[in-house]
């Protein structure tokens, strides 16, 4: 299997600049060989409506999906902001999803999965999946429907 970086290219993935803070406080905290995420929003992406949204109250569980993809195109971003590169990642520890939901969604495992899948792609079927909370909030900042924070082991 061909590097964490080579398949970014390989799926076509290009980067934006890591999103800045919107709030006091850091993207990333390195300790010892563990990477710690701040939670992160979706990339901006070709669809606004992947940006802001409800699950179950007007965007449906395949968009929430995408947009949990768009969160992984961010995090990713960040982190080779951290690390210099993709390649110093050594796997993926934890992961805490949080997707805007109304009260009767019952689907955040399957939101959530549009940032696993992204990460198992990346970084490979093993170091690219870990432990993992799908939990929903009755909002998160900006409207945003899906928040995502995660842990590293790096190299």
């Amino acid at each position: 299997m061909s590097s964490p970086e080579a398949r970014l290219q390989e799926l076509g993935i290009t980067l934006p600049p890591p999103p800045k803070p919107v709030a006091k406080y850091k993207p990333t905290v390195l300790v010892g060989n563990m990477l710690y995420v701040s939670g992160h929003g979706p990339a901006k992406g070709n669809d606004p409506a992947l940006l802001a949204g409800k699950l179950g109250a007007g965007m449906t569980v395949e968009q929430g999906k995408e947009s949990a993809r768009l969160v992984g195109i961010n995090v990713l971003a960040t982190v080779k902001n951290a690390l210099g590169s993709l390649d110093r990642v050594k796997r993926i520890v934890k992961t805490l999803g949080m997707v805007n939901a109304a009260p009767d969604f019952l689907d955040h495992p399957q939101v959530i999965n549009g940032f696993s899948e992204l990460m198992a792609q990346v970084f490979g079927d093993d170091a690219g999946v870990g432990s993992r909370s799908a939990v929903g909030m009755g909002s998160l900042p900006g409207n945003i429907p899906v928040e995502v924070e995660c842990q590293f082991e790096v190299n």
